[in-house]
C-alpha cells in the first residue's frame, strides 16, 4: 500500500494507459481523482469530466481535485493525441490539438498544481512524454515535437521544484497497445491485431507495451521509491530505439 492516505489526479483517465494508472493507484491505497472528456466509466473516487484545450478546465484541474479530495499529492499528466506525418501534411487543426493537449495542459496542470504541493510541503508530478519526443523519428514531426517540448519543460520543472520537495519527472514510453493505438492503425486500413504481432516483432523484448508496463513505472516514479529523482526522463521501450 504504497500509496495509502495519498490523493492524486490522473488526466486522460479514460484511455488505456490512464485507466490502469488510476486503478494501480487506487489499489495501492489513494483516493483518485479522474480527469477526461468523458468519464462516467472511470473507477475514482472523483470524476471531474472535461475538454484540455479548455484553458479554464486544466487552470482549475489541480484545485478542483484538491477540493474534492481533501488534498493533493501526485499529479499525472498522462493524457496525449498523436498527429501523424510530416509538417507539410499537418493542418492547422492538428497543431492546435496536439500543442494544446501535449503541452498546453500539462504545462497549465503544473502552473497551478505546484504551489499547492508546495503548501502540503511536496509531492510528486510524473508527465508522460515519448521517447520519440528523446530520438525523434520519422513522419511525426508535431508530435516529436511536442513530446519533446513536454520532456524539456520536465527537466526543467524537475530542477526549479526539487527544494519544494516536489520530485517531478516523465515516463517516455515506445509503442503501446492502448485503443489510441489500434485505432490509428484501424484509421489507415490495417487490421489491428495484426498490426499489434507486427510490431511486436520489431521489439527485442518480444512484444508492444502493455499499459500496466507504463503503469508500473509511473507509479515508481510517484512512490517514495523514487524520492531522489527530479528532472528524469525514464525511457520504457523494451529496448526498441526510435525508428
Amino acid at each position: 500500500m504504497r500509496f495509502k492516505g495519498k490523493r492524486a489526479l490522473v488526466t486522460g483517465a479514460a484511455g488505456g494507459i490512464g485507466k490502469v494508472i488510476s486503478q494501480m493507484l487506487r489499489a495501492e491505497g489513494a483516493r483518485v481523482a479522474a480527469a477526461d472528456r468523458n468519464c462516467d466509466a472511470v473507477d475514482a473516487e472523483v470524476r471531474i469530466s472535461g475538454n484540455l484545450l479548455d484553458p479554464a478546465y486544466a487552470d482549475a484541474l489541480p484545485r478542483t481535485a484538491t477540493k474534492a479530495l481533501g488534498g493533493l499529492d501526485i499529479i499525472i499528466n498522462n493524457a496525449g493525441v498523436i498527429t501523424r506525418g510530416p509538417v507539410t501534411e499537418t493542418s492547422d487543426q492538428d497543431w492546435a490539438l496536439s500543442i494544446g493537449v501535449n503541452v498546453e495542459a500539462p504545462f497549465r496542470i503544473c502552473r497551478a498544481g505546484i504551489p499547492l504541493l508546495a503548501e502540503a510541503g511536496g509531492g510528486a508530478i510524473v508527465n508522460i512524454a515519448s521517447c520519440w519526443g528523446v530520438h525523434p523519428g520519422p513522419n511525426h514531426a508535431v508530435y516529436c515535437m511536442t513530446k519533446a517540448a513536454i520532456a524539456s519543460l520536465t527537466q526543467c520543472m524537475g530542477r526549479d521544484h526539487a527544494h519544494q520537495g516536489i520530485h517531478i519527472n516523465a515516463v517516455c514510453p515506445n509503442e503501446v497497445d492502448t485503443p489510441m493505438l489500434r485505432t490509428g492503425f484501424e484509421k489507415r486500413g490495417f487490421d489491428p491485431a495484426t498490426a499489434i504481432a507486427e510490431l511486436g516483432r520489431t521489439v527485442p523484448l518480444g512484444r508492444v507495451a502493455r499499459p500496466e508496463d507504463i503503469a508500473d513505472v509511473v507509479l515508481f516514479l510517484a512512490s517514495d521509491a523514487a524520492r531522489y529523482m527530479c528532472g528524469s526522463l525514464v525511457e520504457v521501450n523494451g529496448g526498441k530505439p526510435v525508428s
